[in-house]
């Protein structure tokens, strides 16, 4: 396939997925991947806010904090990129950019142990469909923290997913009631 090839197929792939999303959402949990040896002594871990149909992660982030983990949350940058700013868990940390929650504070060059990443679909080998930005994709490729995507039941493809030069896979993935590891 041709990058333009690649890049219409993931977006028409992103229009369905996000589709399929919204006509079965269950707002689940994501707790049990704390159970995980990856998770382990783990101290700096970064995650997200979800928004709309996205896997919930708010009892997630709180449970990392009151844990005493260091939680890092994603803010986007004007050249598409990301930085991580540390989150105390207090809403009032929190601003609203676009649809997104994104935190207040400064940013800070972290080498993260573990990184929760946001996916519309994975493929069974551990290729990720995210939202089209390639934000992750660079923080990701900077980054040798163990990564580990969360998704809806049904939403782990058997087809592979069109991934172009710059796509990073994740280490693993997690619905509400299991983790396939790749």
């Amino acid at each position: 396939m041709t990058k333009d090839q690649i890049s219409i197929a993931k977006s028409q792939l992103r229009e369905q997925y996000r589709q399929d999303r919204k006509a079965r959402f269950i707002d689940d949990s994501w707790l049990h991947i704390l159970s995980i040896s990856e998770f382990v002594n783990k101290k700096k871990i970064a995650s997200y806010i979800s928004f709309d149909y996205e896997p919930n992660t708010q009892d997630l982030n709180q449970k990392l904090i009151s844990s005493g983990v260091w939680l890092y949350l994603p803010r986007l940058l004007k050249n598409n990129d990301l930085e991580w700013v540390r989150w105390n868990g207090e809403s009032i940390n929190l601003k609203k950019t676009g649809k997104v929650l994104e935190p207040i504070g400064e940013a800070e060059l972290v080498d993260l142990d573990l990184i929760i990443v946001p996916a519309l679909h994975v493929d069974r080998t551990g290729n990720r469909l995210g939202q089209g930005g390639g934000s992750y994709d660079r923080a990701l490729a900077r980054s040798s923290a163990w990564k580990i995507a969360l998704v809806h039941p049904g939403e782990i493809t058997s087809e592979p997913i069109p991934v172009s030069e710059f796509d990073q896979k994740v280490d693993a993935v997690a619905t509400p009631t299991m983790v396939v590891r790749f």
